[in-house]
């Protein structure tokens, strides 16, 4: 035996031993960044917390999201990816009538003119976050159905863009421009990795980008932020502000940061600190080591999720590859989204940086996703009986 099939089986006796016959790496990377997370939401959210009393107010909290995505990570990790194949329709029936719910007065929850949430008891749920995983796993069981209609006719690709047309509408609504951005590029990566031929995805990119462009154009609000990034200093007191008070923030952290806790940004000067912008407070605390280290554990994540991916298909588990390369898609556009815009080499887009800004709803559908990748990576691996998926039986 070769000591590379030496090193590989003992890689998956480490992963064994640690963590039973789930996938090591995956899931170590995933509990590094999500302990991360509490660690910097916590710093974060520490002043504007304790305007009201407790300090550890959105620690406690997103500690009580962190156990629930657990949860229900942990049950997507026991639900075979045959039942999220099947499900796949009724799920986008569901995001469909959750995305009308939400724009009916009374009934979705309006915040600085946005109407992105539903009331659920105490807790506020954004329906934006479930469309993402809704439509990854719609379009991976519509990938394997028509998978020679979306490489040789034009009927097969134009069917889950008039789906994806239809859905970024009901989000603009609201409006929700960068779950749109997101959801988008997820999609149509989707669709590159299942064969779309060249020429006909280069179209779809220029149209796509024309739409977003033509969209951008048509709000003053969203032309402003598309342009004010490149001189926030242009208008430094308004829309340039959140952009100056980031970098500010990035470039006070240096190379080892200002240590802990000590951030001078976080003081009411940064706006969502403890959300969109959580990754300026790690920059100024951790320094350019501690981001390095951030952007590479996305990484990680990102390139063992496209490995799973990867096998996935090598055994003929087509589904089961679409579904995983666009979660994986999913985390690491928005992770690279929400960085690029802290950075100011992209304009604002609203996004919670992945296991690590404050939010409920962002922080249980993502670990749902990891987990349903969790099972993938087990039954590629062959760890677990599974029942033969459509593509393998015909």
């Amino acid at each position: 035996m070769s000591a590379a099939s030496h090193a590989v089986r003992g890689e998956a006796a480490f992963d064994r031993r640690l963590f039973g016959a789930w996938d090591g790496a995956l899931l170590g990377t995933l509990l590094a960044l999500l302990g991360l997370g509490l660690v910097m939401l916590y710093s974060a959210s520490l002043p504007l917390a304790s305007q009201g009393g407790s300090g550890a107010y959105y620690l406690e909290r997103q500690l009580l999201y962190a156990i629930a995505g657990g949860l229900l990570g942990w049950g997507a990790m026991h639900v075979p990816l045959a039942w999220w194949q099947k499900m796949g329709p009724l799920l986008l029936l569901g995001v469909f009538v959750l995305l009308v719910a939400v724009l009916v007065p009374g009934v979705g929850v309006s915040v600085k003119g946005a109407a992105r949430w539903l009331p659920l008891g105490g807790f506020r749920f954004q329906v934006s976050e479930v469309v993402k995983l809704a439509m990854i796993v719609w379009l991976a069981g519509y990938l394997v159905r028509r998978g020679e209609e979306v490489r040789t006719q034009a009927s097969g690709f134009l069917k889950p863009m008039a789906v994806l047309v239809l859905v970024g509408g009901l989000l603009l609504a609201e409006p929700d421009f960068g779950a749109t951005v997101i959801v988008t590029g997820t999609v149509l990566v989707m669709m590159y990795l299942a064969g779309v031929q060249l020429w006909k995805f280069g179209v779809l990119v220029a149209l796509t980008g024309l739409g977003l462009l033509a969209l951008a154009l048509t709000e003053e609000y969203r032309w402003r932020r598309l342009t004010i990034f490149r001189d926030p200093w242009a208008d430094r007191l308004g829309d340039g502000y959140q952009i100056i008070q980031s970098l500010l923030a990035v470039g006070q952290g240096e190379w080892l940061g200002q240590g802990l806790g000590n951030s001078i940004l976080k003081l009411r000067y940064l706006p969502e600190a403890h959300t969109d912008f959580i990754f300026a407070v790690l920059a100024e605390e951790l320094g350019l080591v501690g981001s390095v280290v951030t952007i590479l554990l996305f990484a990680l994540l990102t390139a063992r999720i496209l490995v799973i991916s990867g096998r996935a298909m090598r055994r003929g588990m087509a589904f089961a590859s679409y579904l995983v390369a666009g979660i994986g898609v999913w985390i690491g556009l928005q992770a690279f989204v929400n960085i690029g815009v802290v950075l100011g080499v992209l304009p604002p887009k609203g996004l919670t940086l992945p296991l690590m800004s404050y939010g409920g709803s962002s922080l249980l559908v993502t670990l749902v996703a990891l987990g349903v990748v969790l099972r993938a990576a087990r039954e590629v691996e062959g760890n677990l009986p599974r029942r033969p998926a459509r593509e393998e039986a015909q």
